[in-house]
């Protein structure tokens, strides 16, 4: 039995009561759902400035009306720290996962990156500390990693950050050091990288490529590549994300006040992601009919990005279930669905 099925055995016979910031949103909705399917009791922040309602209606048909009751709704702002104080109260694990993502979109309003990603953090980390809850989890960047041209990524070696939300994400790893050491609250930092799944919102001008391709694919548009496409990144299934949540929450002291990689450990390029793209698409009776169009390279991008997972698997047991290819051939179908009834 692996360590991810032992804690799910100790959660279903001596449930817990959960905060995830950002349940409305893509990562924090699928925590929702899990940890709701798990029969916890879960306390939920967001206020849609990214997140939907939809998204937690989807949740709701998927648990039993039981589940669903065991569910909390607080709409309010990270950025307010009354907001924090009223969602951490009475709680035992937090999932910190609101923030304003896109590395274009903090090039083109940092300022309001900085107010959600560093302010809004430190009042869930502050607010978190005085309620004395037993773990806080945290939402870390792959972006950390900036200009270290190094792969595979490894934890302890990053370079410059070449964004706005790469410095708002470091700064976050910047503030838990110092609550560990100054207050001896210990946190978990988990570095996504580039997360892909169902309720990932395909629209809108910031989209993630899995999404923003699979919609264009879809509705029989053109595909935009950024550079040449040989750009390459670690893509990783939601369902991998949500283990590692749960795993850095429960985890032993420890192995708290440090930060992991989220990730397979492995790499695809853009063009060999249009290409599986197409084929599950193509498998869903989806006829292609757009073109593929390369364009200049984005800002703030990093060429290529590929995780070290040894110290997650090492330290809290984490075993990626899901690589590229049926994490995909998972999220298809939801796409087509989301899209059709949109």
């Amino acid at each position: 039995m692996s360590r991810y099925d032992e804690i799910q055995d100790e959660l279903l016979a001596e449930p817990k009561t959960w905060l995830v910031t950002g349940v409305a949103g893509f990562i924090g909705s699928n925590l929702l759902e899990k940890l709701l399917k798990l029969n916890q009791k879960v306390v939920g922040l967001d206020n849609f400035a990214t997140g939907h309602q939809y998204n937690l209606d989807e949740v709701k048909n998927l648990v039993s009306n039981e589940q669903w009751n065991a569910f909390t709704f607080i709409e309010g702002d990270i950025r307010n720290y009354q907001d924090c104080k009223k969602a951490v109260a009475d709680v035992d694990y937090v999932l910190h996962q609101a923030a304003l993502g896109s590395v274009p979109r903090s090039i083109a309003d940092p300022i309001t990156t900085n107010a959600t990603n560093i302010t809004g953090f430190l009042n869930m980390l502050d607010a978190a500390k005085e309620e004395k809850v037993k773990s806080f989890t945290y939402a870390a960047s792959s972006s950390t990693y900036g200009d270290h041209p190094a792969l595979p990524k490894i934890e302890e070696n990053i370079g410059n950050p070449l964004s706005p939300y790469a410095v708002t994400k470091y700064v976050n790893e910047l503030y838990a050091g110092v609550y560990a050491r100054t207050y001896g609250f210990k946190t978990i930092g988990l570095r996504y990288f580039n997360v892909f799944g169902q309720r990932q919102d395909p629209n809108g001008a910031y989209a993630a490529v899995i999404p923003k391709w699979a919609a264009a694919m879809i509705e029989g548009e053109d595909i935009f590549i950024n550079g040449d496409g040989e750009t390459s990144r670690d893509f990783c299934y939601i369902g991998n994300t949500v283990q590692m949540n749960i795993l850095a929450a429960t985890a032993s002291s420890e192995f708290k006040d440090k930060i992991y990689n989220v990730a397979v450990g492995d790499r695809t390029s853009l063009n060999q992601l249009v290409q599986a793209i197409k084929v599950e698409l193509i498998k869903n009776g989806i006829e292609i009919k757009g073109n593929l169009i390369y364009r200049a390279f984005r800002d703030g991008d990093v060429r290529h990005s590929q995780a070290d997972i040894n110290k997650a698997c090492k330290n809290l047991g984490y075993e990626p279930k899901f690589d590229i290819l049926n994490g995909l051939s998972n999220v298809m179908s939801w796409y087509i669905n989301f899209l059709r009834k949109g």
